[in-house]
């Protein structure tokens, strides 16, 4: 038996993905009209949703939506996978607290949109008490791959919240280009099919780039920060003419001009790390 509390689309899904599979779920939200053809125990309260079952999956808004809903609740001896989205910080905190009333924690994030849970190419990070996280990886494989990355709290989170860093932007910055484009009056689907290539050739530098954050070298032979500092600028400068919202490329500029200021302009542009990370 699995409880899932929360169903917004993701939660849909999920129950979905484990009725599939076979297993009973016993589901909880607030609007009861949302487990409406997904062929789950609904329980009429909380109280009973978390009497259903030792796993308690968690698909909320976010982490003070579980306080909201567990605070007060037995929950001592529970397993709460928490895959609402929060910062690491947050989480940890939740971590915390979900131990002190008697449960053990394990928090996540789902890396692929609801209609894509449950099938061959979704994948979950998860943090916490590894052997927990074995014990219901059967279960939670349902769901998406286990992608364990360790026992510290928050760090499934951090993980996902990378990946959605780098996705974020990506689509901010297909916007922005297409935007650009449209703005000279150029039909949109004529810069698409270059926009995907441009995604496919990313993969490309980012080995060296890995290669030189680990040594903290960054030769700049081929594209040094000064180069590509000016390619910025550029950016900036056809975002203004063209009446396109510049603050995307206004903050990739600023941390070119910070890496010349702190004298990176011969080098590399990955040293851009030095001055993004702590």
């Amino acid at each position: 038996m699995i409880t899932v509390i929360g169903l917004g689309p993701m939660g849909q899904a999920m129950v979905r993905g484990f009725r599939k599979a076979g297993h009973e779920v016993t589901v909880w939200n607030r609007t009861a009209s949302r487990a409406e053809g997904l062929d789950a125990s609904v329980a009429p309260t909380v109280t009973d949703a978390l009497n259903a079952s030792e796993l308690v999956i968690l698909s909320l808004t976010d982490y003070k939506a579980m306080y909201d809903i567990l605070d007060g609740q037995p929950i001592k001896g529970k397993v709460i996978v928490n895959l609402s989205s929060d910062s690491p910080g947050k989480t940890r905190e939740a971590a915390k607290w979900a131990s002190e009333q008697g449960a053990t924690f394990i928090d996540g994030g789902i890396m692929v949109p609801a209609e894509q849970v449950a099938t061959d190419i979704a994948y979950v990070f998860y943090s916490g008490p590894e052997d927990a996280v074995r014990k219901y990886e059967p279960e939670l494989s349902v769901i998406g791959k286990v992608k364990y990355v360790g026992s510290a709290p928050g760090l499934g989170q951090l993980f996902y919240q990378a990946q959605l860093d780098i996705f974020l932007t990506t689509l901010a910055a297909y916007l922005h280009a297409t935007a650009l484009i449209e703005a000279a009056g150029v039909p949109v689907t004529e810069y698409h099919e270059f926009a995907l290539e441009n995604f496919a050739t990313v993969n490309f530098v980012l080995e060296d780039a890995l290669k030189n954050i680990q040594s903290g070298e960054h030769p700049g032979d081929l594209a040094n920060v000064i180069m590509m500092g000016a390619t910025a600028d550029h950016i900036v400068a056809a975002s203004n003419e063209s009446g396109v919202d510049p603050a995307l490329p206004y903050a990739v500029k600023s941390l070119y001009d910070r890496a010349i200021a702190k004298g990176h302009g011969r080098d590399s542009w990955t040293s851009l790390y030095e001055v993004i990370k702590p």
